[in-house]
């Protein structure tokens, strides 16, 4: 039975339970094999993965969904597929959760939150649906998820239509406690394909009332606003969201779609207002993330996933037939006004193999280490005169390679994947580049996982992430290069989580 390549409407809404089991079958053992299968990074069983939903901790342990079309590498009928952790790396698979399956789901579970309420998890998403003439109807949906994670669906629309004035581009609720209310913040399009971000209370989690849109910025949000989703750090309010159509005139950002964030002083229930706000800041400055999910977790740390992947963009395990990854979760921190973000403190429990890496950075390019696999986890310290570049993912000779260029007299680092493996996407360029600010040392830590690299620069102040198809999983090398310095670091191989 060979792959399906011809994506047609119907096949993309075909029903689920008219796909038999053997061409699942096919599709699990495809991914299996793939040499771009991850280790660590939540992935897709079969077909494609996209927005984390519900992100959440309930009943002693913590949940995330993600957005699943399981019958192939495109964005066909969407459901909800479930994973728990008990220290937020190793993730099981549990089940589908939300299919679509209802009247008012039946073209799409499409994204949502979830928040414990009343000894259950409350589960909150649009359910999109399509006229006879194709016209999209967006409803929001709830459910609830017991202790034995068994999930029952609120028969009803929570909100039957979008309010006068915005079209049916009416998604993402984000549910969350402010004050003695349940809040959701939902994306939303007006009539003049204006992007916008609704505001909405609740007391039970069954009744919203709509409290008006928010104001977080006052320039024009392109067409549509996605993937609303607020935190409080210090009591600051967190604002991140994903712009569509977005003027690059009034935020610089390179890739088809930003994710982006706002720090404002507090947070006006009264206004809808997010008082103070920042200008734009692009929440990571590499290739790949979007539809970022987070969330204020009990044990008191702002916890955030994102989407590695971005649509429209056609990537190379496409041929394989599946699609994307998320990132590793990560902790959200604030330091003068500037949002931080750092893989969590339990990635540690996969290190293993330490190695200790310390030298002086040459003119020519050094080989640091070749692990057996791309699989691991780096922390390098540069002195801060150093100008130079690392390589990742290099062949023997460093010809192909991911290059990471830091120049310590423009306080800038880039990322270039344009000469390493499959190249795709290349309509929106192959490198990226991001303002640092001065400090005594340069620090990379990094995250390299078969075919994704998440960089942390200077203890999260940025954030660079990229998808990488090497031709050859042998390509394993780490070169360092550059004028003026010292280095020293660790390198760790990384248990493998997935089955």
């Amino acid at each position: 039975m060979e792959l399906i390549t011809e994506w047609t409407t119907p096949l993309r809404y075909k029903p689920y339970h008219q796909w038999s089991a053997a061409y699942q079958e096919i599709l699990a053992a495809k991914l299996q094999k793939s040499d771009w299968k991850q280790a660590f990074h939540i992935q897709p069983k079969t077909g494609l993965l996209n927005d984390p939903n519900g992100f959440s901790f309930y009943n002693g342990k913590w949940h995330l969904f993600y957005q699943a079309y399981p019958f192939g590498p495109v964005h066909g009928v969407k459901s909800w597929y479930h994973m728990v952790s008990d220290n937020l790396v190793d993730w099981k698979q549990d089940d589908y959760a939300l299919l679509p399956d209802s009247a008012y789901d039946s073209h799409g579970a499409y994204s949502g939150s979830a928040i414990p309420a009343e000894d259950k998890l409350f589960l909150m998403y649009t359910g999109n649906v399509r006229s006879a003439n194709w016209e999209r109807l967006s409803y929001q949906l709830g459910a609830w998820m017991n202790s034995e994670m068994q999930v029952e669906k609120i028969e009803n629309p929570l909100i039957t239509s979008p309010p006068s004035g915005y079209t049916h581009e009416f998604r993402d609720p984000q549910v969350f406690r402010y004050q003695d209310h349940y809040m959701m913040l939902i994306g939303a399009q007006t009539e003049e394909e204006k992007g916008a971000v609704l505001a909405y209370q609740s007391k039970n989690l069954i009744d919203w009332e709509l409290l008006g849109e928010l104001d977080y910025t006052t320039e024009e949000m392109g067409f549509m606003v996605e993937c609303p989703n607020l935190v409080f750090l210090h009591n600051q309010p967190v604002f991140l969201f994903c712009p569509q159509g977005l003027d690059k005139n009034i935020s610089s950002y390179e890739n088809i779609y930003p994710n982006m964030y706002v720090i404002g002083s507090s947070f006006d229930k009264e206004t809808v207002s997010i008082e103070n706000p920042s200008g734009l800041v692009n929440l990571d400055e590499g290739f790949d993330v979007y539809a970022t999910q987070a969330f204020n977790a009990p044990d008191g740390r702002a916890l955030s996933v994102s989407w590695v992947g971005l649509p429209e963009i056609d990537y190379p395990s496409f041929t394989e037939g599946w699609a994307h990854c998320l990132s590793i979760v990560k902790e959200l921190t604030m330091k003068e006004q500037h949002l931080y973000q750092n893989p969590v403190a339990e990635m540690q429990e996969l290190r293993q193999n330490h190695k200790v890496l310390q030298g002086v950075v040459q003119e020519e390019d050094k080989l640091l280490h070749t692990p057996e696999k791309n699989v691991y986890e780096l922390k390098l310290e540069l002195d801060a005169s150093v100008s130079g570049a690392l390589y990742l993912f290099a062949d023997k000779q460093n010809k192909d390679s991911l290059k990471i260029s830091f120049d310590a007299k423009h306080d800038t680092i880039s990322m270039d994947r344009s000469k390493v493996g499959i190249s795709f996407g290349e309509s929106y360029g192959s490198i990226r580049t991001a303002a640092l600010k001065s400090q005594d040392k340069l620090t990379l830590h990094i995250f390299a996982d078969r075919s994704v690299c998440e960089v942390f620069v200077n203890d999260g102040y940025r954030v660079m992430t990229s998808r990488i198809f090497v031709k050859n999983p042998q390509q394993t090398g780490i070169f360092l290069q550059g004028f003026t310095g010292n280095y020293n670091g660790d390198f760790w191989t990384l248990r493998e989580v997935n089955e």
